[in-house]
This record gives C-alpha cells, sequence and structure tokens, in this order.
C-alpha cells in the first residue's frame, strides 16, 4: 500500500508542512493549533480543486430526480424482463446525457486523500518518518495537542499508549466523542436539508427512499468507524462535513431545483421585490385558491358529551319527522265522510241516477199526466 500511496503520501505530508510553516508564524510550531490549522488548510485546499466535480454533481443529482419519472414508467413496463429494464435504462442516460456516477464523484476523488492522510497520521502516531516529514516535524506533530488530545491518539487507544502521547484516556474519549457528535450531526444534517428544501416532494420515487434511508445510515457509519480514527482525522472529516454543508446552503439558495421548496422560496422573495413576472391568469388562480382557503372554515373540536348530546338531538329529530311522516300517511289513507248519507239508509245516487230530471221536484215521486181538459 505504501508504494501505490506513496506520491500521495508525499502530497498530503508536503501541503501539511507548507501551512504548519504559516501557522508557525502565528502559534508555537509544537502547537495543536499549528497543526490542527494545517490539516484544516488541507481540507480547503481539496475542497476547492474539488469544485467542478461537486457542480458536476449538483447536475446529475437534479437529472436523476428528473428522470424518477420515466424510470419508474421504465421499470413497471420491463418488470420482469431485467435485461431489457437495464437497456432502456441506459438508453435513458444516454439520451439525456445523464451519469448516475457524477453524483457521487466528490466522494470517490476525495477518497484517496482521506486514505493517504489516515496513513500519514498512523505513521506520526509510531513515530515514523512519512513523505517529506522528517523526524523533527513527525516528533512536533506527534505531541501536537487539540484541546488536551493529541491528533495521533484514537478513542480505542489504550491508556498505555495515550500516555505515552503526553495525554490522559478521559481527554482523548471525551473530545473523540464529540468530535463524533459533530461529525454525525452535521452529516444528518447536510443530507437532511437536502431532501427537505431541495427535491421535488410532489414527486415520490425511489430515488427519494434511498436518499431518506442515507439520511439516517450514514451518520451511523461515520459515528461507528469515527471511534478508530486519529483525531486529526476526524478534524479533517468534521471540516469537510462543514464545508459540504455550507457549500449546499450556498447552492440550494442560488439555484435551487425546480419544484422543491427552496425554489418556492425564491420564488416568493423575487416576486416580492418585483424582479419575477408571473402570468395574470396564473395570479387569479392563486387568489382564487387564496380565498377559498380563508373562507373554509374548520370544524369545532367537541367534547365527548357534546357529542352525544348532539347525536341525541339528531336522532330526536329524526324520530319526530319520522312520526310526522306516518301521521300523514295515515291521514291520507282515511276514508272521506263529506257526503251525507239520504234518509232510510240509502245511499246517494252517483253519476247519472244522482241528476234529477227537468220539471222533477226534490223527494216528489212520476208526475202524472196531466189530464185533458
Amino acid at each position: 500500500m505504501d508504494t501505490i500511496f506513496g506520491p500521495l503520501y508525499t502530497a498530503v505530508s508536503w501541503i501539511i508542512v507548507q501551512f504548519h510553516k504559516l501557522y508557525s508564524l502565528v502559534f508555537d510550531e509544537d502547537s495543536g493549533w499549528a497543526w490542527g490549522l494545517s490539516i484544516v488548510s488541507l481540507v480547503i485546499v481539496l475542497r476547492i480543486a474539488l469544485i467542478p466535480l461537486f457542480v458536476k454533481q449538483i447536475k446529475a443529482t437534479r437529472n436523476m430526480q428528473a428522470l424518477q419519472p420515466r424510470m419508474k414508467k421504465i421499470q413497471e413496463r420491463y418488470k420482469n424482463d431485467r435485461q431489457r429494464q437495464s437497456e432502456e435504462m441506459m438508453k435513458l442516460y444516454k439520451e439525456t446525457g445523464t451519469n448516475p456516477l457524477s453524483s457521487c464523484l466528490p466522494i470517490l476523488a476525495q477518497s484517496p486523500f482521506f486514505l493517504a492522510l489516515y496513513q500519514v497520521l498512523n505513521k506520526i502516531a509510531i513515530g515514523r518518518e512519512v513523505g517529506v516529514l522528517d523526524q523533527g516535524l513527525v516528533d512536533s506533530a506527534r505531541n501536537a495537542h487539540i484541546f488536551g488530545a493529541p491528533i495521533a491518539a484514537r478513542f480505542m487507544d489504550s491508556a498505555d499508549k495515550v500516555e505515552a502521547l503526553g495525554a490522559t484516556l478521559v481527554n482523548v474519549r471525551v473530545v473523540t466523542v464529540i468530535m463524533i457528535l459533530l461529525m454525525s450531526a452535521s452529516q444528518f444534517y447536510t443530507q437532511r436539508q437536502l431532501m427537505t428544501k431541495n427535491v421535488d416532494l410532489t414527486v415520490k420515487t425511489p430515488f427519494m427512499q434511498q436518499q431518506k434511508m442515507l439520511m439516517y445510515v450514514f451518520p451511523v457509519i461515520f459515528a461507528v468507524f469515527g471511534i478508530n480514527f486519529p483525531v486529526g482525522v476526524l478534524v479533517y472529516w468534521l471540516t469537510t462535513n462543514v464545508w459540504t454543508l455550507g457549500q449546499q446552503m450556498y447552492i440550494i439558495k442560488r439555484n435551487p431545483t425546480p419544484g422543491s421548496l427552496a425554489y418556492k422560496q425564491r420564488q416568493e422573495k423575487l416576486r416580492a421585490k418585483g424582479k419575477l413576472k408571473e402570468d395574470p391568469a396564473e395570479i387569479e388562480t392563486k387568489k382564487a385558491v387564496e380565498t377559498a382557503r380563508a373562507n373554509r372554515q374548520q370544524p369545532r373540536r367537541m367534547t365527548k358529551a357534546q357529542r352525544q348530546a348532539a347525536a341525541a338531538q339528531a336522532e330526536a329529530k329524526e324520530n319526530e319527522a319520522r312520526a310526522e311522516a306516518e301521521a300523514e300517511k295515515t291521514a291520507g289513507q282515511k276514508p272521506s265522510m263529506t257526503k251525507e248519507t239520504p234518509q232510510g239508509g240509502r245511499p246517494a245516487r252517483t253519476g247519472q241516477q244522482s241528476k234529477k230530471k227537468p220539471g222533477q221536484r226534490k223527494g216528489s215521486q212520476r208526475p202524472k199526466h196531466p189530464s185533458k181538459k
């Protein structure tokens, strides 16, 4: 491994030595400030060099988010044919110019330098020369302390090893635990900021589920592996996490993903400043929606007793209405007694029979023929 990473050991150690010379003008050359700030400066140099890759990462992430609906359709269409599904996915990537690996470029490019720094600090811990660090610089760095913890010490080191570095086990473990917690928290917040502010939440895709899972998995991974990292590596990783968080906040604020919460907030700010012109129809639609939302009344929250009283009242009204309906129905079926029955028990004539003949009086019999004079 030393043969493969030898050039990286030299590059990393050279950058640290140059910054150490600079900070030694202000701080003691054997102090933790001089060596700690040298490691922080190493991170800054690397992250500035990786800015072009970070821009590619942002573009690739956006393209992947935009392609998620189409990718989901391909997966559903060819769910029983894995080979055809992969071919269609590759075809889609080629048509849109999207490279899924671009979102991992900054981490992949930074990993060799991280491993190189890890090995450099390991060699410092055992007092061996590495890269451009001669024995005098190695001894100076080995004895440098950050808040009472040597930069080459680890959480899992034994008490004897920590005492050989001029510190106590309690100091080392307190400092490492605090730095591990800060490192994991910064990683969690960075991923959460990406998920809550710079993702279109109206489109539910597997990509979003993966990102949400990574939001919880990465901090746990850093916490588990962090107990085996030297204090100097923890300084390196905490610094790079803070840099990533700040860089991401800047990108989200300046150029958010369309449809995301950050994009809507940015549009509102531009609209308030009069820098954003909208379609009049869209403005009227928004006004109508806001008016309807303002006029909408939320149902009152009632206690259990109030709900029971309301239910009893509704049931009483329902019973009353049912009783009225039954009464009306009964009244409609009752026969009419408006016509009187004539004397003698004979029913009144109906139809043509009830009509009186001309010249016939009521109650009289058929008239006799008039006598001839």
